[in-house]
């Protein structure tokens, strides 16, 4: 099998990250799945920031979490309109065949606050306690072990990613994800993991190609279209190992 194609906080070499706009492009772009982060407003909204501060993302200043929702849309976030993107909203985009992973960023000032408001916001939707696994709609990750633990606690139908850097692997999610640069140097890892592999961030072709042959099973991309390009073997000097 090929690995899906997960467009990290949307299409966001073309567009804004975690805009509207950069994840319906990576949705015409045929992306099997939409990643995004997830931080809490000051009056307690989940909304789609990767940094503590919106200072690179937008025209504002200030820490996410000291700013209410009011504020947060005051601000233009890189794509020409006012507002921030919510979950709430980006939910509505999560149709059969596109899967959405889901990012709780931590350490933060509200803690276990932020799974248990992404709990119920998923369960508002319907979208809490899953069938399967491995057709869930919606995926959750944090690289803090104890994030994915409440996860397992208060939800534990839900898939989990245990995303990690350099340092040993916590024993915890039903997925692990390692960056890039860590198969680079150990290309074992995949097939050591134990359990299948959601790899971040990967843009270089060769890169690309490298998860492919180790196995991966998801690959966040900046670039969705060029990276199922590639996997497909549709550019030229690239082969695919799809069996039709």
């Amino acid at each position: 099998m090929l690995p899906e194609v997960v467009a990290h906080r949307g299409a966001s070499a073309d567009m804004a990250e975690h805009t509207l706009a950069a994840y319906e492009l990576a949705i015409a772009q045929r992306a099997d799945g939409l990643e995004c982060d997830v931080r809490l407003s000051r009056d307690g909204e989940l909304v789609c920031v990767h940094d503590r501060t919106v200072d690179r993302t937008s025209d504002g200043h200030g820490v996410v979490s000291t700013m209410t929702m009011a504020e947060l849309n005051r601000l233009s976030w890189g794509d020409g309109k006012r507002g921030v993107l919510t979950l709430d909203t980006l939910l509505g985009l999560v149709k059969p065949g596109v899967r959405l992973f889901v990012e709780t960023k931590h350490p933060v000032r509200y803690g276990g606050l932020v799974e248990a408001k992404l709990v119920a916001l998923l369960a508002r939707h319907g979208l809490a306690r899953p069938k399967d696994k491995d057709e869930s709609p919606v995926v959750v990750m944090s690289f803090s072990a104890r994030a994915v633990h409440r996860i397992r606690r208060i939800a534990p139908k839900l898939p989990t990613v245990i995303l990690v850097g350099t340092k040993v692997t916590p024993r915890v999610g039903d997925y692990v994800g390692p960056g890039i640069e860590r198969l680079r140097a150990d290309p074992d890892y995949v097939a050591k993991a134990g359990r299948p592999t959601y790899c971040w961030t990967v843009d270089d072709p060769a890169d690309v190609q490298l998860c492919r042959d180790l196995g991966v099973r998801f690959v966040a991309t900046n670039k969705p279209a060029a990276t199922s390009a590639i996997l497909r073997g549709t550019v030229p000097g690239t082969h695919s190992t799809e069996v039709m």
